[in-house]
């Protein structure tokens, strides 16, 4: 069984290929052939052991697969040898064969090709989540999506007008924009990439953005700013946040970001945590509720992920490269097909 491995703390060029040993189920799990696993920013952390899990080395990156059942383990009934599945595993997916908790994986509808169902539990989960758990998202309010380009930034886009919304998207290139526009974002704004060797903008580049924001929003605010980006681009985003809006922290690509407080005050707004990985946890039972809503809105034509690029697993490491620069557009998918 072929495998992309990390041996020791670094980078995605750090990554081996190795050929392992084929894995067998224990009691309550499957083996699933991957068919493809899908890319996502934890992974460029989780090498450089930046990441919440740590797991011990040697480990597989990729957190997301989709494939099929090809053994089932002691008491496991809902699931059989031949069934198509996804399933969001941690770690672990960048290789041909992977062991999965039979309570972790999800049926794929026929009619959906394995390949983008690999890309749709992370980025469309995590924001199903966001914007109805955490962000109370209702018909009417104006959502702000920084990232709005990526795979998570594009299903914010989707999920949102889905639900009635009316988007912003801002991204750091007109090529981007053009992508958020074609999946439905109203608006755009085009923000400034942090210059080489500074860690943040500067006063009046900062206070430029914020009224770029507030410009594109209008003047009663977001209503919810979907913050995938962190950095220097968290504080200009607040200043456009509505009367008690909702400002959804869900990544740092750019840095973690220091928010002064006495805008929270002053817009009487909440700043909420987005932390899929352990709501679908905690709560098995909501989570799945929003992975079978999110397929009912794929069939309806709603939502769909981008695949921008897929690439073979010997690949597998320019993948999390380019992702880790912030250059990737839609999904980034890894084929075991080649």
């Amino acid at each position: 069984m072929k495998a992309i491995v990390s041996k020791e703390v670094g980078g995605p060029d750090d990554l081996v290929a190795e050929n392992l040993d084929a894995p067998s189920p224990g009691k309550g799990e499957v083996v699933v052939d991957v068919a493809a696993c899908a890319i996502n920013f934890p992974d460029a952390l989780i090498i450089r052991d930046l990441y919440q899990i740590k797991p011990p080395r040697p480990f597989s990156p990729g957190s997301e697969i989709s494939g099929t059942i090809s053994a089932v383990g002691e008491g496991v009934s809902d699931w059989k040898v031949g069934d198509r599945v996804l399933a969001g595993v941690g770690f672990g997916g960048l290789r041909e064969q992977v062991v999965v908790d039979a309570g972790k994986l999800f049926a794929v509808p026929e009619d959906i090709s394995l390949e983008k169902a690999s890309a749709l539990l992370m980025t469309y989960g995590t924001t199903i989540h966001a914007l109805k758990d955490r962000g109370d998202i209702a018909e009417g309010d104006t959502v702000l999506i920084l990232g709005a380009a990526g795979g998570v930034g594009l299903s914010g886009v989707e999920l949102a007008k889905a639900y009635g919304a009316r988007v912003i998207a801002a991204v750091s290139s007109e090529e981007k924009a053009e992508v958020a526009r074609k999946a439905g974002a109203d608006d755009v704004v085009i923000y400034p990439r942090i210059p080489e060797g500074q860690d943040g903008f500067d006063k009046e580049t900062s206070k430029a953005l914020a009224q770029s924001f507030k410009d594109a929003v209008g003047p009663n605010g977001a209503d919810i700013v979907y913050d995938i980006v962190g950095g220097a681009y968290s504080e200009p985003a607040l200043r456009s946040i509505a009367w008690e809006g909702r400002f959804l922290v869900v990544g740092f690509p750019a840095g973690i970001a220091k928010l002064p407080l006495n805008l929270t005050l002053l817009k009487s707004c909440d700043v909420r945590g987005v932390f899929w990985g352990a709501f679908a946890a905690r709560e098995p039972k909501r989570n799945a509720d929003n992975i079978a809503k999110l397929f009912k809105l794929w069939k309806e034509g709603k939502i769909e992920p981008m695949i921008s690029e897929t690439y073979p697993l010997e690949r597998a490491h320019e993948a999390i490269a380019k992702l880790e620069a912030r250059k990737a557009v839609g999904k980034l998918v890894v084929t075991m097909g080649g």
